[in-house]
């Protein structure tokens, strides 16, 4: 049967309507290069059909596990593994050559993302409440027609298979860690007083997904030696402006870096690599594991404007 709802899931007067594995939602496919395809609205010339969605709930794990000498097994390791979604498409057109132009269509849009250049789409799911929720799918299969009679004249499904090869849920909201230099005071004047500086010292980022996430951190200056510490495992890295191999010096007010942990990537704010800044190999670009996490933002010279932003999406088992 199709799914019927509406492309704008905020409009009151139009409802979301519920979808095998994740309940009520709006979905829209998104190409490598931007076009969106609606794909659960039935006023369109394309639509999921409900019968047969699969994959779309928890992501799938292979688990090594080691004998135990009293007996059963130990688990000793758990990879999350690449998941496959089944989604079933109809496509029709008011005559034989509108369907055959969105048929075409359709499967350029699908089929594309195995292009080198161009990468994968993505499914979004929208939510009632304007939340959304994205994964990354690439082509893999299934954009066959049914081979019956009266298909392929002015209207034809398939069911598709898409692979992610990340198998978690991203959400569309990402959320941001800022601290910031104060601007110094007169201790005495007009009254004895303190500055704020946010930007040494301890915090805890809550990460509220269901799986680690690998934050972007920006990090402005002024600043001579910047140090970030997962303080329960005291994994660290260090980013020196003054390394030989970057031969820049300090950073001054106003001046950014950029540090990506997964991948690795550290980049001027003028697109240079800087990944020798850091101290490898003692270098460990850490992650966020689910909850609260202690951490240590330091920043060796800096001064008002000094500040570091730790950005990240989370990622959930389920849409």
């Amino acid at each position: 049967m199709p799914l019927v709802t509406a492309a704008d899931v905020t409009s009151p007067e139009l409802e979301p309507i519920s979808i095998p594995e994740i309940g009520y939602a709006s979905i829209t496919y998104v190409d490598p290069v931007g076009g969106r395809w609606p794909m659960t609205n039935l006023a369109g010339d394309w639509y999921t059909l409900a019968e047969g969605v699969s994959g779309l709930g928890a992501a799938p794990y292979a688990l090594t596990s080691d004998p135990h000498p009293r007996g059963g097994e130990r688990l000793r390791h758990v990879q999350p593994l690449a998941r496959n979604i089944v989604w079933p498409v109809l496509v029709k057109g008011s005559d034989h050559m509108a369907f055959t132009r969105n048929w075409r269509a359709v499967a350029t849009a699908f089929t594309r993302t195995l292009r080198p250049k161009e990468g994968p789409g993505r499914l979004e799911v929208a939510r009632p409440d304007g939340s959304m929720r994205w994964i990354s799918v690439y082509y893999r299969e299934g954009y066959d027609g049914r081979g019956q009679t009266a298909t392929g004249i002015t209207w034809d499904s398939a069911t598709l298979t898409l692979w992610c090869e990340d198998p978690y849920w991203v959400d569309s909201q990402a959320v941001t860690v800022h601290r910031e230099q104060g601007v110094g005071e007169d201790f005495l004047q007009p009254y004895p007083s303190v500055s704020s500086s946010q930007v040494l010292g301890a915090t805890v980022v809550n990460n509220p997904g269901d799986t680690i996430v690998w934050p972007t951190w920006t990090i402005t200056g002024p600043a001579s030696l910047v140090t970030f510490t997962r303080t329960d495992t005291d994994e660290s890295f260090v980013l020196d402006p003054n390394a030989p191999a970057i031969g820049h010096g300090n950073l001054l007010a106003g001046e950014q870096v950029i540090v990506r942990t997964d991948p690795p990537q550290i980049r001027y704010q003028n697109g240079d690599n800087w990944v020798g800044a850091l101290n490898w190999p003692d270098a460990t670009l850490w992650g966020l594991d689910p909850g609260d996490t202690a951490v240590t933002f330091q920043l060796d010279g800096s001064g008002p404007g000094s500040a570091v932003d730790l950005t990240f999406n989370p990622r959930y088992e389920t849409a």
